[in-house]
């Protein structure tokens, strides 16, 4: 399974700097455990919301370049806010270093103009063809179909 957490794309400036939103739902069943009767966005999703973010800067700037960017390292993690069901979370995700193999961030989220998580992040990118010329192809189906996911994220 594949969480998306992304619900839109507000701003995005290319090699610097993005801004998204989650929207919190009742809908999301992971939220009937976590935790009976106070529900609430657990935090890992909070930093996977912001290394998503961060992700789709890393996508969009580079023109889909690497079909493959993950979390590396995720550091200075603070957590200072809840997030409940019928909030929505504004991420923010400032590039602040990128080599051919990673790319650093400075992130954070809001609810309702009070921080609720930040972090610094670094992912890392490649293709699978990098260490297998075999799996080029499926670089390639796989950039396409983020290309068609960001085509519907993207509202900035």
């Amino acid at each position: 399974m594949r969480f998306t957490l992304i619900d839109r794309i507000v701003e995005l400036q290319s090699g610097k700097k993005i801004t998204a939103v989650k929207n919190l739902s009742m809908a999301e069943e992971y939220l009937a455990d976590h935790f009976p009767g106070f529900p609430v966005l657990p935090g890992v999703l909070m930093l996977e919301a912001m290394t998503q973010a961060a992700a789709w800067l890393v996508r969009a700037s580079e023109d889909f370049k690497h079909s493959v960017v993950v979390l590396k390292e995720a550091r200075n993690v603070k957590y200072n806010k809840f997030v409940e069901p019928g909030q929505t979370l504004t991420v923010v995700a400032e590039l602040i270093g990128q080599t051919e193999e990673e790319a650093r961030f400075k992130a954070h989220g809001e609810v309702e103009g009070e921080q609720a998580v930040s972090a610094r992040l670094t992912l890392a990118t490649y293709n699978l063809a990098d260490t297998d010329a075999g799996r080029a192809l499926t670089d390639q189906v796989v950039r396409h179909k983020l290309r068609e996911l960001f085509a519907l994220l993207d509202r900035a």
